[in-house]
C-alpha cells in the first residue's frame, strides 16, 4: 500500500526530532535492533509522522507499527487514547505491534522474534 506523503507542519518536524533525541532506553535498544534492515530486511523508521500521530518504530514496505508502550498507557486515559489512535491506524491499513518498554529491556529476544514473525521471514 502506497501511502501519499502529507507535508508536515514546522511543529510536528520538530516534535518528531526532539523525540528521536529523547529517546527511552528502551526504544534506543530496540532501534539498535531494528535499523539497517536488521529485520528481515525491513527499513525501519524511528520516531515517525503518521499524521496526525507519531509512530515510534514504522515500517511502509510492511505497514507495520511498532509501539513501546510505557507506564501512561496503563491509565484509563491512556488505554482510551490508544484504542482511538490504533483505530485510526488500522483504519489506515497499518498493523501495530505493542510491546512493554519492560517486555523490550527483559525479554529482548521474544520481542524480536515476535517482529521477525510479523515481517514473514
Amino acid at each position: 500500500m502506497t501511502r501519499k506523503k502529507l507535508p508536515l507542519d514546522t511543529e510536528k518536524l520538530a516534535f518528531t526530532r526532539e523525540l528521536r533525541t529523547s529517546a527511552t532506553d528502551a526504544e534506543n535498544l530496540l532501534w539498535r535492533h531494528l535499523r539497517a534492515r536488521q529485520i528481515g530486511g525491513c527499513k525501519f523508521r524511528r520516531q515517525h509522522p503518521f499524521p496526525p500521530y507519531v509512530l515510534d518504530f514504522y515500517c511502509q514496505e510492511r505497514s507495520l507499527a511498532i509501539e513501546l508502550d510505557g507506564g501512561q498507557h496503563l491509565s484509563a486515559d491512556g488505554v482510551r487514547y490508544d484504542q482511538r489512535r490504533d483505530g485510526y491506524l488500522r483504519s489506515k491499513g497499518i498493523h501495530i505491534l505493542r510491546f512493554s518498554s519492560r517486555d523490550v529491556m527483559v525479554e529482548l529476544t521474544a520481542v524480536l522474534e515476535r517482529i521477525l514473525l510479523e515481517v514473514g521471514e
